[in-house]
């Protein structure tokens, strides 16, 4: 039988950290260009590891809610039609309130789950579930 301190090492090993911050949860702008009739956001890469979401997902989103093609380009992201930085900004921050934010503490300490094809929005820090609709 393992003794409590080695059963206590193991559980800590597992449990996720969610590091405590009282900063302003901010989703960093989009920047870009327009280059002919495409746009390109160069930073698309710093604002999926902000939201801690996979890029294909929040790619993924935004072209359905921006109703334009567009493909991942190493850390960039290139959409088929020129298009303003205002209206890219607001359809990520509806990504955020959607799939990163949680619905009952308000922090963006989340991570998605997959129990039986039903996906949810499971909070680090309270540790509350809520159902996500498909992306």
């Amino acid at each position: 039988m393992e003794s409590y301190e080695t059963l206590l090492d193991k559980a800590y090993q597992k449990v996720k950290v969610v590091t405590l911050s009282k900063d302003r949860f901010d989703i960093p702008k989009v920047t870009g260009q327009i280059e002919g009739k495409a746009t390109i956001i160069t930073n698309f890469k710093v604002i999926v590891d902000y939201l801690r979401r996979p890029a294909d997902q929040v790619a993924k989103f935004l072209q359905k809610q921006l109703a334009s093609n567009g493909k991942i380009d190493g850390d960039r992201l290139i959409f088929n039609t020129k298009m303003n930085s205002q209206k890219v900004n607001e359809k990520i921050a509806m990504y955020a309130d959607e799939f990163v934010i949680c619905p009952t503490c308000k922090k963006p300490d989340t991570e998605i789950e997959s129990d039986k094809g039903i996906k949810s929005k499971h909070c680090l820090a309270c540790g509350a579930r809520s159902p996500l609709k498909q992306f």
